[in-house]
């Protein structure tokens, strides 16, 4: 046998090895068309991921470097203290009195708020004439930045030439101080009843999602108009309410509302607040700008944070049986 004829078997007992299968082109372009997919996902949320690890993880990250340390902004000069600044702020009187203010601020605005937006809601949700010029009046002032809207309720309710003291005395009545005690926190919930524009517009949004078949169905049963928004629509609306609360308590707690209604309306003007305004958020503007205290001030707001969120969970946790998720049989399929 030649040497041409002789088999080419490999070693003995293996077999030759298998070339790889080649892709089809069908998972090939599937594939690619998952990558892109995957890119372009990154690529358009790249903006929001940049920013939340910049304007958020990065400052939080640092404020929370600070609350353990002396730093007060300017002077080279400080120490690490570790948990000193929350020994303090748990034995510092002020801290509690505010605390409890904001607290107290928070169950009187966000209920008050969420009943004025809704009853809002109803009226301009019925079959009015320039029901649209309506809704876009009631919701103006919750387009008004914060800063305009605490000059214009100071400049309203200003002792000598507000236009609160201008109806008062027309009427034979003394001028009050209404940017004082004990009017000040009058003038506060009603600079956040002022801006209820912004719970009308979710509400409107949710009372338009209620079918209307539910309400004729009452309507022939004989069910009165509240017993019908009794117990056809506030159960329907229970994720909107729950979210208007929700979001509604974490803003009543970071309102700056306060600082703007002072004689002073800087940061300097915090210290010359009521001590019915005196929130918890005006304490940490005292400790910052007032007293130069970074380090103290950023403990406070890290307390207030955790606060934040076992307010948050509470409120889930307490409202998980009441609250009605109207969810299409067809989706679950």
């Amino acid at each position: 046998m030649t040497v041409e004829q002789i088999p080419v078997t490999g070693r003995p007992g293996r077999r030759p090895a298998a070339r790889p299968a080649r892709t089809a082109p069908a998972e090939r372009r599937r594939i690619s068309m998952t990558g892109r997919r995957h890119r372009a996902f990154y690529l358009f949320t790249a903006p929001w991921t940049i920013g939340f690890l910049l304007l958020t993880v990065v400052p939080m990250a640092y404020a929370l470097w600070l609350s353990f340390t002396t730093y007060d902004g300017i002077s080279p000069n400080w120490r690490y203290v570790g948990l000193g600044n929350y020994g303090e702020l748990f034995s510092d009187p002020q801290t509690w009195k505010s605390l409890g203010r904001t607290g107290l601020f928070a169950i009187t605005s966000v209920p008050l708020s969420i009943i004025a937006g809704l009853g809002l809601a109803v009226l301009v949700n019925r079959p009015i004439k320039a029901r649209g010029l309506f809704r876009t009046l009631l919701y103006l002032p919750a387009v008004v930045p914060p800063v305009g809207a605490g000059l214009t309720f100071k400049a309203l309710f200003d002792q000598n030439s507000g236009a609160a003291n201008g109806v008062l005395t027309l009427f034979g009545f003394d001028a009050l101080g209404w940017l004082a005690d004990p009017y000040a926190r009058y003038v506060l919930l009603m600079s956040v009843l002022w801006a209820a524009g912004n719970v009308m517009i979710i509400s409107l949004a949710g009372l338009q999602d209620v079918p209307r078949e539910l309400h004729e169905a009452a309507r022939i049963d004989g069910a009165s108009a509240w017993r019908t928004f009794r117990s056809i629509t506030v159960p329907l609306l229970s994720p909107v309410l729950l979210f208007q609360t929700v979001t509604g308590v974490i803003a009543s707690v970071q309102t700056i509302m306060p600082l703007l209604l002072t004689p002073d309306g800087t940061t300097a003007g915090v210290t010359a607040l009521p001590q019915s305004n005196y929130l918890y958020m005006m304490h940490v503007f005292s400790q910052y700008f007032a007293l130069g205290r970074y380090g103290y001030a950023s403990a406070l707001l890290w307390v207030l944070f955790i606060l934040i969120l076992i307010a948050t969970g509470l409120i889930f946790r307490f409202t998980s049986g009441v609250v009605f998720y109207n969810v299409d049989p067809e989706a679950k399929k």
